[in-house]
């Protein structure tokens, strides 16, 4: 859902963040501003989301949408891809993003000159890309929100 009535929807009753085995879901801080603080937040490049959805059945709100079942229905944002420093891109062969999509060759494929590509309609915004991207800093990160 969009980030506005998510913010309006979610509680901040820190289910979700305890409900998460891989601890990828933080809580916001009062640094990153009062209109989020207490709200979920997932540091990709440090832990992302595994898709699990473990975190789904124990959001009481429904900020967390119940109605997804499936890890590709999650929505979370969109990987994108600065060609400009992406090792692939750049000239170094390099599959990290590629090869570690849970989507495999759906959200990342390759293009023909075997350099990676995000299909946006089908990333789910996930941050596995971004945590494995050698490049420093990663040449893939994940910009919260919905792709169109």
């Amino acid at each position: 859902m969009p980030e506005a009535e998510f913010l309006g929807r979610c509680i901040r009753c820190g289910k979700c963040a305890l409900a998460c085995p891989y601890r990828a879901i933080r809580l916001a801080g009062l640094l990153d501003g009062l209109a989020v603080m207490g709200t979920p937040v997932i540091l990709a490049r440090q832990t992302p989301c595994y898709l699990c959805l473990k975190c789904v059945p124990g959001c009481p709100s429904g900020a967390l949408d119940g109605r997804v079942k499936k890890r590709e229905q999650v929505r979370m944002g969109t990987a994108r891809l600065n060609k400009k420093t992406c090792l692939n891109w750049q000239g170094t062969f390099c599959r990290s993003c590629y090869d570690h999509c849970p989507l495999f060759n759906e959200a990342i494929t390759m293009d023909s000159e075997l350099r990676p590509v995000v299909n946006e309609k089908k990333c789910v915004g996930c941050g596995i890309c971004e945590h494995v991207c050698p490049a420093d800093p990663a040449a893939i990160a994940v910009t919260p929100g919905v792709a169109g």
